[in-house]
């Protein structure tokens, strides 16, 4: 399937293509706008833009969307998701030490990065660390 964004991606755009290619479509491709389109190509899914189904919903950011629509209940992923929420969005409490962290690295990336795919590429292994992370804390 395809997938679209906008362009510049950071820490809610990269969580949610690493959680699509690893929990939802192993073969996803994905394609990026520029920030502000509000229509997306036919035959594709958007994700993180306003207006789509599988954007922020009730003050929590586009993770959690494909987390509930494709019923994903892993503890570890709504733990990874509360985190994302946090860097994302505002929080009235942080509880997720992780998530400032979290931010600045992911925008750090998307800066040292050639184009989106590879801030993408990139992320991705940033987001299995801390998944790893979490899961081992989980288990201990």
């Amino acid at each position: 399937m395809k997938w679209v964004t906008w362009e510049d991606v950071g820490v809610d755009r990269m969580a949610c293509a690493w959680l699509i290619r690893k929990h939802v479509d192993p073969k996803a491709e994905f394609l990026f706008l520029p920030e502000g389109t509000k229509a997306v190509p036919k035959g594709t899914e958007g994700f993180d833009i306003p207006g789509v189904r599988l954007s922020h919903h009730s003050g929590h950011c586009s993770f959690h969307a494909i987390l509930k629509e494709y019923k994903l209940s892993d503890p570890v992923l709504q733990r990874l998701g509360r985190i994302v929420d946090e860097a994302d969005t505002v929080q009235e409490v942080q509880v997720e030490p992780a998530a400032a962290g979290l931010d600045l690295i992911c925008t750090g990336i998307r800066i040292g990065s050639p184009n989106d795919m590879v801030a993408l590429e990139r992320g991705a292994m940033i987001y299995d660390a801390l998944y790893a992370a979490l899961q081992r804390d989980a288990t201990h």
